[in-house]
């Protein structure tokens, strides 16, 4: 289970700088965690659930981390303007007994979008390969 403050470098922000949050709520299969720094009007948001479908062999899992944010509109400062970024696991648990498809996906889909060909850094400022196309809707 997660600490319920997240500190210490677990989230950061494009310019690489940590972002802290505290746990809001949690339930049988979700979570929330909001920004230590949001203000009411300004909400910084993680949300992490998990959703379970079919029985047996056809069982899977649907996982989802999701950060929400709202900020300053930067053409109209006096709008507001909120964005969504999240990451989806759909993997069959009913036909596996490790998690080594998930893990290789995960791995696939970071390395692709928060790095650049053989680099092993990760970037946070979205000049990954992947993350440039996410940015500029290009292909």
């Amino acid at each position: 289970m997660l600490s319920n403050t997240l500190v210490t470098n677990e989230i950061k922000n494009a310019a690489g700088t940590e972002v802290e949050f505290d746990r809001l709520s949690i339930g049988p299969r979700s979570t929330e965690f909001k920004s230590v720094t949001e203000t009411p009007a300004l909400p910084n948001r993680l949300n992490i659930s998990h959703q379970e479908t079919g029985v047996g062999i056809s069982r899977r899992r649907r996982s989802v981390v999701r950060f929400d944010k709202t900020v300053t509109g930067e053409v109209d400062i006096l709008q507001t303007m909120k964005g969504s970024a999240y990451l989806v696991l759909d993997i069959p648990i009913g036909l596996s007994t490790t998690v080594n498809l998930p893990k290789d996906l995960l791995a696939q889909l970071i390395s692709f979008t928060a790095s650049l060909g053989a680099s092993t850094t990760i970037l946070y400022d979205g000049t990954g390969n992947g993350a440039v196309a996410l940015l500029t809707g290009g292909i």
